[in-house]
């Protein structure tokens, strides 16, 4: 929900940062590819290896100024189908690489108990999770049906994911981890539930068109 409500604010922020971009040649496709570039680095090196507060500290810095690429694009008036595929594409890659990094993490890092049991699973079930949220609505709206629905956006399962393992680096408990992953889980299964019920409404019974 956070990803629904935010983007005002990131417009208002990164709009300065947009125009100094445009002035220097930078293009949004690079603005893109650059962005996972170091969401991976941080999550490979910091995530993976158990800087666990460090690394969500900095992805969340990264993860927040993801649209700039969005900004830039309209302010240029570069807007393209190509650009929003490819800023969705990349999306994917990187929540995968984040999540994949913390579910290895869970694997290498945690101590043997239910701590890690439910982690590990919690995480498989994420990384499902990634594909399967955006499909249900990619596919509902190709036959035109707004799905854009759910209580787990991308913003709030990467905040909420990174916020509950980064705690434990700080001497909480260590339940904060696998607590975060659960939610995550759950609120993606929820979504996809959410995304299918609202297309079931709108699509019914109806017939795909013969040829």
């Amino acid at each position: 929900m956070l990803g629904n409500h935010g983007r005002s604010i990131t417009q208002i922020i990164f709009t300065p940062v947009a125009r100094v971009l445009a002035r220097m040649g930078v293009t949004p496709n690079m603005v893109t590819y650059g962005s996972a570039i170091v969401v991976a680095g941080l999550s490979f090196g910091l995530l993976a290896r158990g800087y666990l507060a460090l690394g969500g500290i900095l992805l969340g810095i990264v993860l927040f100024a993801d649209s700039i690429d969005g900004v830039l694009a309209r302010m240029t008036g570069t807007s393209s189908k190509y650009g929003a595929f490819l800023d969705s594409t990349m999306d994917r890659i990187t929540d995968g690489i984040v999540f994949g990094s913390l579910l290895w993490w869970a694997i290498v890092g945690l101590p043997d108990g239910a701590i890690r049991t439910v982690t590990i699973v919690s995480g498989i079930i994420c990384m499902v999770a990634i594909g399967v949220v955006p499909y249900a609505r990619s596919r509902a709206e190709n036959f035109g049906v707004i799905a854009k629905v759910g209580i787990a956006e991308r913003t709030d399962r990467l905040i909420v994911a990174l916020v509950g393992a980064g705690f434990t680096d700080f001497g909480l408990p260590e339940v904060l981890f696998p607590i975060g992953m659960t939610w995550v889980a759950f609120a993606s299964c929820v979504t996809v539930v959410q995304r299918m019920v609202v297309t079931h409404r709108a699509l019914g019974t109806e017939e795909l068109e013969k040829p």
